[in-house]
């Protein structure tokens, strides 16, 4: 790991710029910048399964789809990892106290190491029994395992380059956070068809060009932080002890969170196989229409965080309740933009994949009825965000876990049952629709408890809507 001196000197002193200026440009601009990396990642995966299918053999296409069921629990603990670094960095930044923010920093990199080092062992071991268990078999599970072991190798450094890169949004550094994720599809686009036709490495030139794309993130994150910020303070194991507990607070829960996701899509993809395969394709052109279609909204909770970061260690609590109020006007404008759109092009779309039937019916569902209610999903990312950076991570989970559970289950039935294959996805939508508002409203109401003093932050609390105002009570 790349170090600068401790001295505070040594750091650059670079001004928190979410203290000032205006909110919704911060907003929009950290969204969009955040977006067009997703959309980068998206489409690279998008034809990464295209080259591979062109290799004419099922077994493989197959096996990548196994091998990335796997890989999304370790990308969770990733995601998890970079949460907190950027969440904890940024409340310090807006503190003023970069040096913290460096020391910080290196515990979460160090703690990300380790853990990360542990989980891809014990992933790389697993690996045959576990894709079995998923249902892969024969020509299918050899060559998954052969191309999950290739890129979970790869897991430490996506590790540090990520935590890196989320450094970079919690200096407000969209521009250059924005560079890291274009680089690493560039390069991921670039190698694929090298690596896979040229070469003739098939899948596992597949694999290898994954692998360098994680240290291409790592590399153009790691540099500009070393270079512009800081870089990172010497390690300390004294310092580690003290930083485990707040990294482990954050770490956690949003490793949670992120796994409510497929847990909540798995029940849907269930409910939706009776209808049989036309349905199950339908759902598939969805789930990766909404991924490009709303990919904006998707980025929002990265893109809020570092302001509501920032504004929370500077205890400026109307700008953070003004970054919200601002958040859910952004989301709306551009969920009613994409909106448009699909109803425009839902035809258009079923011609593309050649759908027919029950497929055709839920493209068409999606873009008059489903996609609007997006704006609920963005809410509760914005929501997720606010938690996050706002010492209450577990509400993250619990509102997460509530909307891919008892907000999925009896939604979809109902649904099945009223509107067919379509009524499936319409029935998800609805059931969000609770959590949304219930986690905006959570979200401004502990903003303002803070304010007042009515709730401390160092004071967990599982009881957030109740109780009276007490100057520094704990939350009831």
């Amino acid at each position: 790991m790349s170090q600068a001196s401790p001295d505070k000197s040594s750091a650059p002193k670079k001004r928190a710029v979410f203290l000032e200026g205006d909110l919704m440009r911060h907003v929009a601009v950290m969204s969009l910048s955040a977006s067009v990396g997703l959309i980068s990642i998206f489409l690279v995966d998008f034809v990464d399964l295209l080259l591979i299918a062109q290799l004419g053999n099922p077994a493989l296409t197959s096996a990548v789809g196994f091998a990335a069921t796997v890989l999304y629990v370790t990308f969770a603990v990733t995601l998890g990892l970079n949460i907190a670094c950027s969440a904890l960095s940024a409340r310090l930044i807006g503190q003023g106290d970069l040096d913290g923010a460096r020391k910080l920093a290196t515990s979460a990199v160090a703690f990300g190491i380790a853990i990360s080092l542990v989980i891809a062992t014990v992933f790389w071991l697993a690996a045959p029994a576990v894709l079995a268990m998923l249902g892969a078999t024969g020509e299918a599970h050899a060559n998954a395992v052969s191309y999950f072991r290739i890129v979970v190798t790869a897991m430490p450094v996506a590790t540090v380059g990520m935590m890196t890169a989320g450094l970079l949004r919690a200096h407000g550094d969209a521009r250059r956070a924005m560079t890291v994720t274009l680089i690493a599809g560039a390069v991921n686009a670039v190698l694929d068809p090298i690596f896979i036709f040229y070469f003739g490495w098939g899948l596992e030139g597949a694999a290898i060009a994954s692998v360098c794309a994680r240290f291409a993130v790592l590399i153009t994150a790691l540099y500009p932080v070393i270079k512009h910020y800081g870089g990172f303070a010497p390690f300390s194991f004294a310092r580690f002890k003290l930083d485990l507990a707040p990294i482990l607070a954050l770490t956690l829960p949003a490793i949670l969170t992120n796994v409510a996701t497929p847990v909540g899509n798995s029940i849907v993809t269930h409910a939706l196989a009776p209808f049989g395969d036309e349905a199950v394709a339908g759902m598939a052109v969805v789930a990766r229409g909404t991924l490009l279609a709303f990919c904006v909204i998707f980025a929002l909770s990265g893109a809020v965080g570092p302001i509501i970061g920032q504004n929370f260690g500077a205890g400026q609590y109307d700008r953070i309740r003004e970054t919200l109020r601002r958040a859910v006007i952004f989301a709306a404008g551009f969920v009613a933009l994409a909106w448009a759109l699909l109803l425009l092009g839902n035809g258009l779309i079923s011609d593309v994949f050649k759908l027919e039937a029950e497929g055709r019916d839920i493209i068409f569902w999606f873009a008059a009825l489903i996609a609007p209610l997006f704006i609920f999903n963005g809410s509760l990312f914005i929501s997720n965000a606010a938690f996050n950076n706002l010492k209450r991570p577990l509400w993250s989970s619990l509102l997460n876990w509530g909307k891919n559970t008892i907000g999925v289950v009896p939604f979809v039935i109902l649904g099945a049952k009223i509107g067919g294959a379509p009524g499936v996805l319409v029935g998800q939508a609805v059931g969000g629709i609770f959590f949304g508002v219930l986690g905006l409203w959570l979200a401004f109401r502990l903003v303002g408890r803070y304010q007042t003093g009515a709730s401390n932050p160092d004071k967990p609390t599982w009881k957030p809507w109740g109780g009276k105002p007490k100057p520094h009570a704990q939350d009831a």
